[in-house]
């Protein structure tokens, strides 16, 4: 199976001050297509970095990252925008939706920044909500729609452009059990359908749906192990 993500030795220094502090310490790790891999760790352990730099959003000091077999290490602003729009499906714990904007409008957004004719785009849209179970509730407004509602709209755009990789950070935080579990039903639907996963969570329980948990702790990986579910 490919490789979707492959890491070598990455290093992240913050300065602070008069001092620096190594978010990751020299991480290697690599990621096949169609895996569904949670992160987890304490706060401070490096995994919300890791995620950063994954996502395209934070450059290492040093190391290479591949995405896709490309080294994104040394990309221009502009090419790494590209990347995160083409390469990348994000969902946030706090949705990150415009709130009196329809769900239909919030999923087409990365198809403006992609040119892509709005009668395509709606039409890539509506197909999108189908997806996570929102067709009927595509001209309500994000405002108009329960917490778990928005994540799905939230899961819809992030899958709107084909990405080569899904990350989700803390999908569930903002969200009941109930919800929660419906939320991972669909990441694990979007999983058997060959999607790539990385999702950061603080919750064992939540990661238990995942096929492999990586764990951080002070900047390093100390576990890496398949979980014998999500696959």
């Amino acid at each position: 199976m490919s490789e979707v993500v492959r890491v070598e030795n990455l290093i992240k220094t913050y300065r602070m001050g008069d001092q620096e502090v190594q978010a990751l310490r020299g991480v290697s790790l690599a990621i096949a297509s169609g895996e569904f891999v949670a992160i987890m760790g304490a706060s401070g352990s490096g995994k919300s970095t890791f995620m950063n730099i994954l996502g395209c959003l934070d450059t290492p000091t040093s190391g290479d990252y591949f995405l896709d077999n490309r080294n994104v290490r040394g990309l221009t602003s502009d090419d790494l925008a590209e990347v995160r729009n083409r390469k990348i499906g994000f969902v946030f714990q706090g949705f990150n939706l415009l709130p009196r904007t329809k769900a239909v409008e919030n999923v087409e957004l990365p198809l403006i920044y992609s040119r892509v004719p709005a009668t395509e785009r709606h039409k890539r849209a509506l197909a999108a909500l189908e997806r996570v179970g929102l067709g009927g509730r595509a001209d309500h407004y994000s405002n108009q729609l329960s917490g778990g509602q928005q994540q799905r709209v939230a899961i819809a755009r992030a899958l709107i452009n084909e990405p080569a990789i899904l990350l989700a950070d803390e999908p569930t935080g903002n969200l009941d059990t109930t919800t929660s579990q419906e939320i991972m039903a669909i990441f694990e639907e979007l999983h058997r359908q060959g999607i790539t996963i990385v999702m950061v969570t603080h919750e064992p329980e939540i990661a238990d749906h995942a096929g492999r948990q990586v764990t951080f702790r002070d900047g390093l990986i100390i576990d890496d192990r398949n979980s014998g579910t999500g696959d």
